[in-house]
């Protein structure tokens, strides 16, 4: 799981996941900074984001799809 949370958020996003009973191997929580070096160096096979500007990072590196969710995706 890479994500551009930090602390505190990132207790939510582990304790929902056990509550769903989701066991992952690892957990990098980036705190904003950019993921596209970081999903290459842990060689990623595919990466998942809502926001355009992390998907544009990340496809120089790893298979990418954009998820037209969320607030960020919200037509004005």
């Amino acid at each position: 799981l890479f994500t551009a949370r930090s602390a505190p958020a990132h207790e939510r996003v582990i304790r929902t996941l056990r509550a769903w009973d989701i066991r992952i191997d690892e957990a990098v929580f980036l705190g904003g900074l950019d993921k596209g070096e970081f999903l290459q160096t842990f060689g990623a096979d595919i990466f998942f984001d809502d926001q355009t500007g992390h998907c544009e990072s990340a496809r120089r590196f790893v298979a990418t799809g954009h998820v037209p969710h969320g607030v960020t995706n919200d037509a004005a």
